[in-house]
């Protein structure tokens, strides 16, 4: 378990009724990661249209503009768990198909 917990931030563009995916993601991020995260803040851009960007700490894990959409939730994970927990097993979402 790693010693420092992480702050997850999830920006998205409550126009583009993105509240739910962005909750979605914060449920399995702290269902998978929960020791090593300290919170998951839903963070609602007012002001860029279409945004959705996923953060830790000063990390962008994800930004949907430049990555092309919204991401699976087994890469999201792995990129999250990079960050925070680098030497944790995600079971099944670790598994090469």
């Amino acid at each position: 378990m790693a010693s420092f917990r992480h702050r997850i931030e999830i920006h998205y563009c409550p126009k583009c009724r993105w509240l739910l995916r962005s909750a979605w993601y914060a449920q399995e991020l702290l269902e998978t990661l929960g020791e090593s995260i300290d919170e998951v803040a839903l963070k609602p851009d007012h002001d860029t249209a279409g945004r959705f960007c996923i953060r830790v700490g000063e990390t962008t894990v994800w930004d949907r503009k430049a990555d092309g959409g919204f991401p699976e939730i087994k890469l999201l994970k792995q990129r999250v768990r990079d960050i925070v927990d680098p030497e944790k097993n995600l079971g099944h979402s670790d598994q090469v198909k």
